[in-house]
């Protein structure tokens, strides 16, 4: 296969130096570990470690990285040029679409002398199918666990990383501002998507980890409900959440909106998750534990009288994702029990949002990265609620 025509690393997201640093900060936390090699299976790992990306995910894929020695990338043939543009790594073992992945990983661990060797898989993912892990097993013997090593580096943010936060927020932002400029009796929750990610990819946004939260009248108070071709009428609150890419790198934003007559219970619980937010963003320091900005949030709206209107995390940490989510998993929550004090560098979406359920939904939210001092809000849309007459 004449692999000519496209350079190495040309569309990668970092320069090579940045992946070299991941790479040895990850050796190190396998040392630790008393790991010799880890076999990454998750494309959200992947793509820190290699800047490998491709919506071609759903097959397999896994970089093996040993502490000593070159780090090799098994890879479905069609995603060979991909993985040329996208990456520095010069090793790529290529299968076809007949052979079966598993044995053919096994077969390269086998070749470099690695099967005896402490291996370990980051078993959280969410692709790593069962079938996967019990044939590796099979062939390999005792497989550890490798969940944690990769996704610690990834807590803290580079400013390299920090400033495709900020573009993607920048992307959200203008999805927003025509989601809510499209607000208006008649209009449906189409529209409105349509609006908001036809905006956001008209000033950069890439495909998104997840698809746009919009909904309008009572479907509002659904949570994770989306667009369904439903009409907004007169005296009706519509809800409008995103999340925009740069680089695999994920902003989110929500806001809300409301024509006509709008309850005074309504209104009330719309400050309320104005003042929570302000609250948890004001918590927000170095040295601060992840559960102590929840409290934050959640004591404003304890005091208001919303407890069972607000049963969730304040927020959770974003950065790379792939579908299914615009977050980063499991990483960080601002929620109460996490202990992890805050650093420099980490990133958060904070949505306190209130629900009459199965009437409406308002919230309001920010993407913030931690400072030296506190906090600093990537967006720039106004928090208010759009009120707008019928």
């Amino acid at each position: 296969m004449d692999r000519s025509g496209v350079a190495q690393g040309s569309e990668s997201a970092f320069p090579k130096a940045e992946y070299d640093g991941r790479v040895a900060r990850a050796r190190e936390g396998l040392t630790k570990a008393s790991i010799d090699v880890m076999v990454v299976t998750g494309p959200e790992n992947i793509f820190y470690l290699t800047g490998q990306q491709t919506p071609g995910y759903y097959t397999f894929q896994a970089l093996v990285l040993p502490v000593e020695g070159d780090p090799v990338f098994v890879v479905r043939e069609l995603e060979v040029f991909n993985f040329i543009a996208n990456t520095f790594i010069a090793d790529a073992k290529v299968y076809q679409d007949g052979d079966e992945p598993v044995k053919f990983l096994v077969e390269v661990i086998e070749a470099r002398g690695w099967a005896a060797k402490r291996i370990a898989i980051d078993k959280r993912g969410w692709f790593l199918p069962i079938a996967t892990y019990e044939a590796l097993q099979s062939r390999l013997g005792a497989i550890h666990d490798a969940a944690g090593i990769v996704e610690a580096l990834r807590m803290v943010k580079s400013h390299a990383e920090i400033e495709k936060l900020s573009k993607s927020a920048a992307y959200v932002d203008a999805g927003l501002r025509a989601g809510l400029a499209a607000v208006k009796v008649g209009v449906s929750e189409n529209d409105l998507v349509a609006a908001m990610m036809g905006a956001a990819i008209t000033v950069g946004s890439e495909y998104m980890g997840m698809e746009p939260l919009v909904s309008v009248g009572r479907r509002t108070g659904v949570p994770h409900g989306t667009w369904k071709r439903s009409r907004l009428g007169a005296d009706e609150p519509a809800f409008l959440e995103m999340a925009a890419s740069h680089d695999r790198y994920h902003a989110a934003l929500m806001r809300s909106a409301w024509v006509g007559a709008m309850p005074q219970a309504a209104q009330d619980m719309e400050k309320t998750c104005r003042d929570a937010l302000q609250a948890a963003l004001d918590a927000i320091r170095p040295g601060v534990a992840c559960e102590d900005v929840h409290l934050a949030c959640q004591t404003v709206i304890d005091r208001a009288g919303y407890t069972d209107n607000f049963r969730k995390r304040t927020g959770y940490s974003v950065g790379i994702s792939f579908a299914p989510d615009w977050g980063e998993g499991g990483i960080l929550s601002l929620y109460k029990g996490v202990a992890t004090a805050l650093q420099p560098g980490m990133t958060f979406h904070i949505p306190p949002a209130l629900r009459a359920y199965g009437q409406f939904t308002v919230g309001v939210s920010e993407t913030v990265v931690v400072t030296e001092t506190g906090c600093r809000v990537l967006g720039a849309v106004p928090r208010p609620i759009l009120r707008l007459a019928s």
